[in-house]
């Protein structure tokens, strides 16, 4: 579903993304974790074609994201980590808006919308202006909307971020839900017991380099630690397990 082929990302004499290599399988979910500034950002935003890379190559659903953006992205839903809304819009009004900016057909695109409302558990609110809404139903809106056009792809930068945990829980309880159907999540995440329950799969970036990539089995083995869970593990691999011995401390 992705493959970045030997992708980097330059801003002058500061390299953000350093020739990077990734391969997506269709029906994952899919961890993309790192220390703050360690490129992840950047690297989501030129996976949702926001920004180019300098070199390399971004393949989405076999299509080339530089020769074929339209195509690309007409398969993707992305979810960024702070989602702009037309807060004077009902929520039923911003789904229609978005269903039209991807062209939906009007046949059954109704029936969509009131099959998102009940997903993400918005029924209630549909025509409602989106300013009274609290942050974790803002962020479910957002969710909504990237699943309106009815993507292969889904691209989320910290997806629960301002959830409560049922909102949480029922965020992944949809990706899941998506997965199982052939579709295919890619998420960013500071929260690593997330990343550890969720994802099928996860890569590791510092300082622009991906350090680790596999399951969470294939993490222990490559880190050296069996047994140990993935903060342990995150930790130790970027080389942080001072750090990591003042968080157990702070659990005490």
């Amino acid at each position: 579903m992705i493959t970045l082929n030997t992708v980097s990302k330059r801003y002058g004499d500061f390299i953000a993304v350093d020739a990077i290599g990734l391969e997506v399988k269709p029906g994952e979910i899919f961890g993309f974790l790192g220390p703050n500034g360690a490129g992840k950002t950047t690297t989501i935003k030129m996976l949702a074609g926001l920004i180019q890379p300098t070199s390399g190559t971004v393949t989405i659903d076999g299509w080339d994201l530089a020769q074929h953006p339209i195509r690309a992205k007409r398969v993707v839903g992305f979810i960024p980590d702070r989602p702009f809304l037309y807060e004077k819009l009902t929520a039923l009004e911003f789904l229609r808006f978005i269903a039209g900016l991807y062209n939906c057909s009007s046949n059954g695109v109704e029936q969509r919308i009131t099959y998102l409302f009940r997903l993400f558990d918005l029924t209630e609110w549909q025509n409602e202006l989106i300013e009274s809404f609290s942050h974790g139903m803002k962020q479910r809106l957002v969710m909504a909307s990237a699943f309106i056009h009815q993507p292969k792809l889904i691209i989320v930068d910290e997806p629960m971020v301002g959830l409560d945990p049922r909102g949480a829980r029922l965020v992944k309880e949809v990706f899941r839900g998506f997965c199982a159907q052939g579709g295919t999540v890619f998420m960013s995440t500071h929260t690593l017991e997330i990343a550890e329950e969720v994802c099928d799969r996860i890569a590791i970036i510092q300082r622009g380099k991906i350090i680790a990539a596999g399951t969470i089995k294939e993490l222990r083995e490559k880190s050296g630690s069996e047994g140990s869970t993935l903060d342990s593990i995150f930790f130790k691999l970027i080389g942080g397990e001072e750090v990591q011995k003042v968080v157990e401390a702070l659990r005490l």
